[in-house]
């Protein structure tokens, strides 16, 4: 009768974990449907403009880097995450993905308007602004 009931107790816990799991995943892609791109152009300082409103994570990260023109004939790019929190690796991928694009096309990109915890995953896992880092995953010495 106790063998029954452990048994059944541990269905129960599977089926709670299955929901929160579930539940869990539908929220990311509840979320992720907020994170959107403004893009402006500030003629007075010739310079592309994207800001990005919302939380870039997994389930974001791609329609981030997706949010660039990369070909634009533009010398200058703003990345303004001031409304914007990264939550994850994926976020700073996507960001140092898009940065290190953008530069090899020839812009100047600046990021700006970073909250304390986007800084904070940036500073950790990020490389676009480090130099020797972007020299070590490209393959140079």
């Amino acid at each position: 009768m106790c063998h029954d009931r452990s048994i059944g107790y541990q269905y129960l816990a599977l089926g709670v974990l299955t929901g929160v799991l579930l539940a869990s995943l539908f929220f990311a892609n509840k979320i992720s449907h907020f994170m959107y791109c403004e893009k402006s152009y500030d003629k007075t300082i010739s310079t592309r403009i994207y800001k990005f409103i919302g939380q870039v994570f997994f389930n974001s990260a791609d329609r981030f880097s997706d949010a660039f023109d990369y070909k634009e004939e533009v010398k200058n790019v703003i990345i303004d995450v001031s409304h914007a929190h990264f939550w994850d690796i994926s976020a700073v991928y996507a960001l140092d993905k898009s940065v290190i694009k953008l530069r090899k096309e020839g812009k100047e990109v600046k990021v700006i308007g970073k909250n304390r915890a986007t800084q904070t995953i940036i500073d950790r896992f990020g490389i676009y602004d480090k130099p020797e880092e972007i020299k070590k995953v490209m393959g140079g010495h």
